[in-house]
């Protein structure tokens, strides 16, 4: 069995796609994953599985959800080791030491393309800043998330692809539930 852990995007934001956790529950119960839980209510899930390859579940999931609910949302997934490799590498903690409070990672649907890196720039007059990672992006907003300028709009009209993102306390929550 392999832990993993899944973020949805967008649900139970400004009542839109409305999903209560117990529903998500129920619908990772009908996969035959064992020892499932939730972590507030915008799609945090810890399970396990006998399926360790994140990649062959996303699709499925997705699909289920969207039969269940009547709406399609995008699912990530990652293992164990990803969450630890994220919190160790985050250059806005280990290089600068800044307050964790402004801090968030956000998590790519897929690998982009150098090309697609590439056009990853931000404005000068922004004190906001941005890190890659392997399959996320580190976020440094010292004004908070809410009025950042690296949102998961610029993220996603940048890179083509859906982002999904949680607060640095969220990602350290969900590594304590894996480990648990």
């Amino acid at each position: 069995m392999s832990t993993l852990v899944t973020m949805l995007r967008g649900i139970n934001v400004g009542g839109q796609k409305k999903l209560s956790m117990e529903t998500l529950r129920e619908i990772f119960k009908g996969f035959g994953f064992t020892n499932i839980r939730t972590y507030v209510q915008s799609g945090n899930v810890v399970f396990e599985s006998p399926v360790q390859e994140p990649s062959l579940l996303t699709e499925s999931i997705e699909t289920r959800i969207e039969h269940t609910c009547g709406f399609h949302v995008e699912v990530f997934i990652r293992q164990a080791q990803e969450l630890k490799r994220i919190l160790a590498g985050n250059p806005f903690l280990n290089d600068r030491h800044e307050d964790p409070s402004k801090l968030h990672v956000t998590f790519l649907y897929r690998p982009p393309t150098k090309s697609l890196w590439s056009q990853l720039t931000i404005s000068a007059n922004t004190v906001d800043e941005f890190a890659r990672g392997e399959l996320a992006i580190y976020l440094f907003g010292p004004n908070g998330y809410g009025k950042t300028k690296l949102s998961n709009s610029y993220f996603e009209r940048k890179l083509g692809m859906p982002l999904t993102t949680r607060n640095w306390n969220t990602v350290n929550a969900l590594y304590k539930m894996v480990m648990e």
